[in-house]
């Protein structure tokens, strides 16, 4: 029965967009960018309990605190050693339509804790989706370092990409980061935080 079948997708659908409205509350008396009420709904389905400082349900029981936040101003680093700040990151950084930059940063730390035998193929893939000249999330890194990662790739060791991965965490750090820390997504969640801690 396709139509029953197709309606139950539609209810599916619109009760989860429903739980989000409701997490949301009544936030939507400016207009805001798109950008925007997509990252507030993201950090609340994530982060179901942000506002009232309750641990989420969650295996991680994740919890955002306005002290997290302000750390993620002190250094690159700091922001990507957090879980959350990965995510509101990335978010950010789909934003600039350069998403591929903390993708292909994780998927090297992944890289360098897996087991010998397992390198191999693991080096194809991020060589594949990220290094490649056409690859889908090509990394922006110049002729000769694409050339060098690509033979490291071939005979991979755990460093085979840590020339590209430092060079797509400088360019993380001194192009998206300090954009990141000016934007309203990240200056309105430190916001929000600091105004719940204070109540």
């Amino acid at each position: 029965m396709p139509g029953f079948f197709f309606s139950h997708n539609n209810m599916t659908e619109l009760n989860g967009k429903e739980d989000c409205k409701l997490a949301e509350g009544k936030v939507h008396k400016k207009k805001q960018k798109a950008f925007g009420a997509d990252l507030k709904s993201y950090l609340k389905c994530m982060v179901p309990h942000i506002e009232s400082g309750i641990k989420t349900s969650s295996s991680k029981n994740v919890m955002l605190s306005a002290e997290e936040v302000i750390q993620w101003s002190q250094s690159l680093e700091k922001l990507l050693a957090s879980q959350s700040g990965q995510g509101v990151f990335r978010e950010f950084l789909k934003s600039e339509f350069s998403e591929e930059n903390i993708e292909f940063w994780l998927a090297c730390e992944d890289y360098k804790k897996t087991k010998s035998d397992h390198l191999h193929g693991k080096a194809e893939r991020i060589y594949e989706e990220f290094v490649q000249s056409d690859a889908i999330k090509q990394i922006n890194i110049d002729y000769q370092m694409r050339e060098a990662t690509a033979k490291k790739a071939q005979d991979p060791t755990h460093t085979s990409f840590d020339e590209a991965q430092k060079t797509v965490y400088v360019l993380m750090e001194r192009d998206s980061y300090p954009r990141f820390l000016k934007s309203k997504s990240y200056l309105n969640l430190l916001n929000q935080l600091q105004t719940n801690t204070s109540k």
